[in-house]
């Protein structure tokens, strides 16, 4: 059977293929072996430099512009080659540095230092950094943006419905009211934090061979400063250097990022289940689509299916980040290979996110407030006031406010004239019972409007 988006064995490159393209560059089979010629490549080129290293004279600049051309340009040509030899050598790593040796075969300068390709270099060393460049260009260019729409359209909501006041729902019961902006805020608020989080999260990378005391660099070279050479060379890379290391980078880093992730995701997801709830009780209406079915036997239905498939793929993305973050900074002693054909997964964890993202999205932009329905839900609550009103009665030295209030509404509700006519009663300063009177379900919301309206 031929592959084919219809043939996928994953719906990321089946039903979804168009809507994670961006991540494919970064984290496809094909995103890694670029990563891997830029630092094989950029590890040869920082070798050129170092004058303490005379046996690998500096490259002249067509030299340096050559290489610099083979990761801009590389292609999937390039990549089924690299797979042509690593059918033979089974090792993809080494494959790699044969396939560099042939694309440069021609150019002297390459040739006379040619065993400098890889020198000193374990495979993680080249893998641990390649992984983070890929990890570096996922975050910065693909996730953040499209978490900093979801925020952005939140901010939007909170902004344009601060003063849309709204029935709570604590245990699922009536409760104070706040406002529907003040809500879209809460959400935006706590999503800022997380992207903070994600942000904070420095990517480490290692260059220090097979067990980390840089043993074939100091047998070769046992003059040079190795330690502060691979420093540098990471840090030149935009990446945070780790000293401290076996074989492999320990993934530390990898896992507080899949950690931060996770959080923004389990926030979302709170986020979709409340509005979820929003749009069942009427409080938000959704755009209508021109041709769009909502179901195959009830015409009427405009279901929330964006907020249900961004449900959906934050629960498999969370379980896949938990699972690298559990997973990966452990290895047996100095190496095992058990992290290898995990990592080849974080595209997926990337890929579930950004779906979920991307339909949180859309269904936000269909989102429009039923403030009809709004001021209906509070006119039958006026029950909720009987919290400001026993708050009012203790500050005056009435006593057993909140236990008069209980007898009154609890598990009952009230009209408003017998709550009115239960104020006219109290004995409280006719200013406040003035203030008490006026207030309605609908204008008691604190300081949601102001909230919503600083986010």
């Amino acid at each position: 059977m031929d592959f084919s988006p219809l043939t996928a064995l994953s719906p990321l490159d089946g039903r979804y293929h168009d809507k994670v393209g961006a991540l494919r560059a970064c984290f496809s089979e094909y995103g890694l072996m670029r990563n891997r010629i830029r630092v094989e490549l950029a590890w040869l080129d920082a070798l050129a430099q170092a004058p303490q290293l005379a046996e690998v004279p500096d490259f002249s600049t067509a030299t340096r512009a050559e290489m610099a051309a083979l990761v801009s340009r590389f292609s999937v040509a390039d990549a089924d080659q690299i797979k042509a030899i690593e059918g033979r050598t089974n090792h993809d790593v080494k494959a790699m540095e044969y396939w560099l040796k042939e694309r440069l075969a021609h150019n002297d300068e390459v040739m006379r230092v040619s065993e400098f390709i890889h020198f000193a270099c374990t495979s993680e060393d080249i893998n641990n950094t390649s992984h983070a460049l890929m990890l570096a260009e996922a975050r910065g260019d693909v996730l953040l943006p499209a978490l900093d729409k979801v925020i952005g359209r939140l901010r939007e909501l909170a902004h344009d419905l601060a003063d849309a006041p709204m029935l709570s729902r604590t245990h699922g019961q009536p409760a104070s009211p706040t406002t529907l902006g003040k809500e879209m805020a809460n959400i935006a608020a706590r999503l800022l934090r997380a992207r903070e989080r994600i942000v904070e999260v420095p990517l480490l990378a290692k260059f220090n061979g097979a067990v980390g005391n840089y043993n074939a660099h100091l047998s070769a070279y046992p003059d040079f400063d190795w330690e502060g050479f691979a420093r540098h060379f990471v840090e030149s890379l935009g990446l945070a250097f780790n000293p401290y290391t076996i074989q492999i980078e320990p993934h530390d880093a990898m896992a507080e990022l899949y950690d931060a992730m996770a959080r923004a995701n389990t926030i979302l997801l709170d986020a979709c289940r409340d509005i979820w709830m929003y749009v069942s009780l009427g409080y938000f209406r959704q755009k209508l689509k021109e041709g769009e079915i909502g179901s195959s036997t009830m015409p009427h239905k405009v279901n929330p299916i964006d907020f249900e498939n961004a449900e959906g793929n934050l629960g498999l993305a969370n379980a896949i980040l938990r699972h690298l973050s559990d997973k990966l900074p452990l290895s047996r002693m100095q190496r095992d290979l058990s992290d290898s054909t995990v990592l080849r997964n974080m595209g997926v964890a990337f890929g579930h996110t950004l779906l979920a993202l991307d339909s949180a999205l859309r269904g936000l932009s269909k989102l429009e407030a039923d403030r009809g329905q709004l001021a209906t839900d509070l006119e039958d609550a006026w029950e909720v006031l009987a919290e400001p009103i026993q708050t009012v009665m203790r500050r005056y030295g009435v006593p057993n406010p909140y236990e008069r209030l209980k007898d009154l509404t609890r598990g009952k509700g009230i009209s408003r004239d017998a709550l009115q006519d239960f104020i006219r009663k109290l004995a409280i300063p006719e200013a406040e019972k003035t203030r008490l009177l006026a207030m309605t379900p609908a204008t008691y919301v604190g300081k949601a409007v102001e909230l919503a309206r600083r986010i």
